[in-house]
């Protein structure tokens, strides 16, 4: 099973392009800085670059599991030791992958999957944490919301793509 490595870079910077979108204060960011105590003055005193580069790393991270959670043929791969006993594989892993190699490569799929992975995984997650920080059903909403739709577009490109 190839794996197309522009489409991982490409899936991290999903994050990037919706948070652009998601926390301008035309949309959420207004709201997301007055759930946080913060104005616009404080937020331009970060280190964008520091920001935007680990932003980028740590989504990078995040396209690693999502390949494992949209792309079912990486269970038949771990299966085998994955890809370095790819070759030393029983003819049936052959066959299965001959058969099955690119069932449910879609853009659709991965972005079902990775939903689910916002709804049932960065959303339960993001809320606990809230909860015990004090913060507000909108706090919770506005980062809950941005994660699903980000894993969304991230799972459609890694399943469809990658």
């Amino acid at each position: 099973m190839e794996i197309n490595p522009i489409a991982l870079l490409l899936a991290a910077v999903v994050t990037l392009a919706v948070g652009f979108i998601w926390y301008n204060p035309k949309v959420f960011g207004t709201i997301w800085m007055r759930e946080n105590n913060l104005t616009q003055e404080e937020l331009q005193t970060g280190n964008m670059l520091k920001i935007f580069g680990l932003t980028y790393v740590f989504s990078l991270m995040i396209t690693v599991i999502l390949m494992a959670l949209t792309i079912h043929q990486t269970g038949a791969l771990g299966m085998v030791g994955g890809p370095p006993l790819v070759d030393s594989a029983k003819p049936s892993f052959a066959a299965f992958m001959a058969d099955y190699g690119t069932a449910y490569r879609t853009f659709k799929h991965g972005a079902l999957h990775g939903f689910m992975s916002g709804l049932f995984f960065a959303f339960p997650v993001i809320g606990i944490n809230s909860l015990f920080e004090r913060k507000s059903w909108k706090y919770i909403f506005i980062h809950a919301g941005f994660w699903i739709v980000c894993l969304t577009l991230m799972g459609g490109i890694i399943c469809g793509f990658a």
